[in-house]
């Protein structure tokens, strides 16, 4: 009998590559979506990935009790993190053993952060992660915790993709100060990868892995790859912190940007890099070095 497993937030971009990579493995994937019709008009998921699926239409935030309807033996969880305690009981009621869900290394990174909301994210992250540690412990499941640096991969993050876009328009690139801060863009196919690798492996029961990418490099070098990956000579304009404040309370008026403010631009100037090596030790993950072109690029579903 084939085993079951359960993806939450299925159409996000690790989703795109993970849904191949299971199917593959003939795996009975269930994956779920709040818009069903969204999925098959062919619009979210691209070169057939979703076809590797069964999708079943449900809102992971509104499910009575946690209650997916699904009986899976394992669960993916590429949702935000903090939808994801209240699934556990139903989940290991259903007869669910293994669960592997996504966090940030975001947790860390805006630890020191001023912005309220950005305190509260850390807070509700660390409490999201302590309690699925207990509720799996308390049901017998054995869990897996990735933590994942700046991810990019099929133009659907607001990172990579953000950066190209503004780059395009405006034919030049906004830095505050020196701009020499740390980064490491992370696949998404390589978190994808990494899912496949850990769900049979004991060696990653009841552990949180930071993923970062295969290449660090300065965020001023980053751009700098982005600018190249589109055939465009690097320009940028240094500006006053001020200008960014305003710009990112523009921006954060926009409803897929609300979290957006002044202390990401601060962070071009800070270290967020993250020694992977415990993944690399455990699994054998192995993710590649930062290639920008990449982020408009599909996944090949076969």
């Amino acid at each position: 009998m084939k085993q079951t497993v359960l993806v939450t937030g299925a159409a996000s971009q690790i989703g795109v590559f993970l849904l191949p990579s299971l199917g593959r493995q003939h795996l009975d994937v269930v994956a779920l979506t709040r818009n069903v019709g969204a999925i098959h008009d062919g619009s979210r998921l691209a070169h057939g990935a979703a076809r590797f699926a069964r999708w079943v239409e449900c809102d992971i935030r509104l499910c009575p009790d946690g209650d997916t309807g699904v009986g899976a033996e394992a669960l993916i969880h590429l949702a935000p993190l903090m939808t994801l305690p209240r699934l556990v009981p139903a989940f290991a009621a259903r007869g669910g053993k293994r669960l592997i869900a996504f966090g940030s290394t975001g947790r860390y990174s805006k630890s020191h952060s001023d912005n309220i909301r950005e305190q509260a994210f850390v807070a509700s992250a660390a409490e999201a992660e302590a309690a699925i540690a207990r509720l799996c412990s308390e049901s017998g499941i054995a869990w897996t915790i990735f933590r994942p640096t700046l991810i990019y991969g099929v133009g659907m993050d607001r990172n990579v993709t953000l950066i190209a876009k503004m780059i395009r328009r405006y034919r030049c690139f906004p830095l505050l100060g020196a701009s020499r801060g740390l980064r490491q863009p992370v696949h998404a196919a390589d978190l994808a990868e990494a899912c496949r690798l850990a769900l049979d492996n004991p060696a990653t029961y009841g552990i949180a892995y930071n993923l970062s990418g295969g290449e660090t490099l300065t965020y001023l070098d980053m751009v700098r790859r982005i600018f190249a990956a589109q055939n465009m000579e690097p320009r940028f304009v240094r500006v006053p912190l001020v200008f960014f404040r305003l710009a990112m309370w523009s921006i954060s008026r926009i409803p897929r940007y609300r979290d957006f403010n002044s202390q990401m631009a601060r962070r071009m100037n800070e270290d967020l890099a993250f020694d992977h090596s415990d993944a690399v030790r455990d699994f054998g993950y192995a993710p590649r070095a930062f290639q920008p072109s990449l982020a408009w690029v599909t996944t090949d579903a076969g």
